[in-house]
């Protein structure tokens, strides 16, 4: 596929007006465009033009969007074509039809004139767009010490291009998520939320999450259960009216649970993974892979010194090793300095820069992200975290890059 900067699209709409003004955001956007009103003859049409984008409409004479759709993926020359509906039926059903059938990308009428190109753009370089909201851990971290990092606690997301958006832990910083999803506008949101473990600095501001509260809005809810315990009790208990005044009753979206072991899981080409990890009770780590990408969301976990001869087991360090092996972004528990760690944090579930580099190393991925910073550390601190980092990497000879993400960092992968 070129270069978004420069591509090549037809347009499909049997209303003409519809057509002409794709065409011309599309060519605005320094685009070429070729739309056809009439979609009997539009394949034919297409194979001539061999487009990288076909956009089309799914309520159509003659030969509606749908079989429009099947009767390019069944043409040879067509077959890597991008295929993007643009229609008014905002319909689950819909959505989930049309993509079986095979398009990558779905957008909703009436079109958003400032926001039209960017999203087609989105959908063809189809990446995974990985923001962070809080990246502290145990407590948030407010005032002076945190400006430049942020004091939040943890929480990421994963959006997708077609439409996926899934949310890791909600710390204090799915506030901030809350907030930004709000300012959007959107009628209905629909996302996969994944808790690590129920420990407080990463379930405690779900209550605070505005969109649960929000009838027509989807959410599922992932986690792993303590013994007997379920995700959907956990949630539960801490909205009991004892803990925080207003129950999970109050929820107006719809709101399923799923206990997490570890286990593989498949949606809409996503492949998550997931892996018990070094913390006081059940804790998970994730692999997302998408479309030979992959993100890995390992926290809380402590990775004990090779010296420890009471704790540290080398098996546990190689099946983590292969969990997280090539990954394009390794977003990891980096609480504590090497000298921290050794000064009485033994035991307490979270790992020092030393053992996080040596791991980051042994599995070549790609970037390594230190997360879950230790409330106790400034900006300046985490300032010199990453240096130490860096530096370790260096002497190892590794390839592997090494960043400290703020809140409200935003990357593509």
């Amino acid at each position: 596929m070129p270069d978004t900067t420069k591509l090549n699209f037809f347009v499909v709409d049997d209303d003409p007006e519809m057509a002409e003004f794709m065409a011309t955001l599309l060519q605005a956007g320094g685009h070429g465009v070729t739309f056809s009103t009439d979609s009997t003859i539009a394949v034919e049409q297409i194979a001539d033009a061999k487009p990288d984008c076909v956009l089309f409409d799914l309520m159509m004479p003659g030969l509606d969007g749908m079989e429009l759709c099947a009767r390019l993926r069944q043409h040879p020359e067509l077959a890597k074509i991008k295929l993007i509906v643009v229609s008014s039926k905002s319909y689950h059903y819909d959505r989930k039809r049309a993509f079986e059938c095979g398009i990558d990308g779905y957008i909703t009428k009436p079109i958003r004139e400032n926001t039209f190109v960017t999203s087609v753009n989105r959908i063809i370089e189809d990446k995974m767009d990985l923001s962070f909201w809080g990246v502290r851990g145990t407590l948030p971290v407010p005032g002076e010490k945190s400006i430049r990092y942020g004091g939040n606690t943890s929480c990421v997301t994963i959006e997708f291009s077609r439409g996926d958006f899934l949310i890791f832990d909600a710390g204090s910083g799915i506030k901030e998520l809350s907030n930004w999803m709000m300012g959007l506008g959107k009628k209905k949101i629909e996302a996969k939320i994944f808790l690590s473990h129920p420990h407080w600095d990463h379930i405690n501001a779900l209550p605070f999450f505005v969109p649960l509260y929000i009838q027509g809005n989807i959410f599922e809810i992932f986690g792993p259960r303590h013994d007997d315990i379920t995700v959907h009790q956990l949630i539960s208990a801490q909205m009991d009216g004892v803990y925080f005044p207003i129950t999970i009753q109050e929820f107006a979206s719809s709101v399923t649970f799923r206990d997490l072991h570890e286990e593989v899981l498949e949606f809409d080409g996503i492949t998550i993974k997931t892996m018990l990890l070094h913390h006081p009770g059940q804790c998970l780590g994730y692999r997302i892979e998408y479309k030979g990408r992959s993100i890995c969301y390992i926290t809380d976990n402590e990775l004990y010194l090779e010296s420890d001869e009471e704790h540290y087991d080398p098996f546990y360090v190689k099946r983590l090793v292969k969990f997280i092996e090539g990954a394009d972004a390794l977003i990891t528990d980096s609480t504590y300095t090497d000298e921290e760690y050794a000064n009485g944090k033994v035991g307490w579930g979270h790992s020092c820069i030393g053992q996080v580099v040596d791991l980051a190393a042994r599995a070549k991925v790609k970037t390594l992200y230190l997360f879950h910073h230790d409330p106790d550390q400034n900006d300046d601190a985490i300032d010199a975290k990453l240096a130490t980092a860096r530096a370790m990497l260096e002497d190892l000879g590794s390839s592997v890059v090494c960043e400290a993400p703020t809140d409200r960092t935003h990357l593509k992968i």
